[in-house]
């Protein structure tokens, strides 16, 4: 499976990213922990590439994406949320499903909250058992608003 190295402009950014597998099939974004970059998912992307369209970009600051000065840009969760929000619509991801991992997780929950409608129904990635590690249904529902 090739694994393509790519850039983009985020609204005057260059966003880099790792993605691989055909473009039609459903789409996993995978956004990385501290103080990696899409390479973590070196092993990753191509055993899901087969299945799903793998798309795995450097959060801002981190890897080959563009360090901007912290006086231009904030380096605070909901910056890096709104810069792979647009990412995913600069690249036409209308659809996705979510893997995430450290840092990676307050951006990727922040963006499922702020476009539910875009998270995939249900894809379920292969998985790998991990000791310790159980998952946690539901996280993402919204609460009840009658309940405190």
């Amino acid at each position: 499976m090739t694994v393509r190295f790519n850039t983009v402009d985020v609204d005057g950014l260059k966003v880099f990213y790792r993605s691989a597998g055909d473009p039609s099939a459903p789409v996993v974004l995978l956004l990385h922990g501290f103080p990696s970059a899409s390479h973590m998912f070196r092993d990753l992307i191509p055993e899901l590439a087969g299945k799903y369209h793998v798309v795995a970009p450097d959060l801002p600051g981190f890897g080959m994406t563009e360090q901007p000065a912290r006086d231009v840009f904030a380096y605070t969760f909901d910056n890096m949320t709104n810069v792979v929000s647009r990412f995913t619509e600069v690249l036409g991801l209308k659809q996705f499903a979510i893997y995430v991992f450290d840092y990676g997780a307050p951006v990727g929950f922040r963006l499922a909250l702020a476009h539910p409608d875009r998270l995939s129904e249900r894809q379920h990635l292969p998985r790998r058992r991990v000791r310790g590690l159980r998952p946690c249904p539901g996280l993402l529902e919204r609460a009840d608003p009658g309940q405190p």
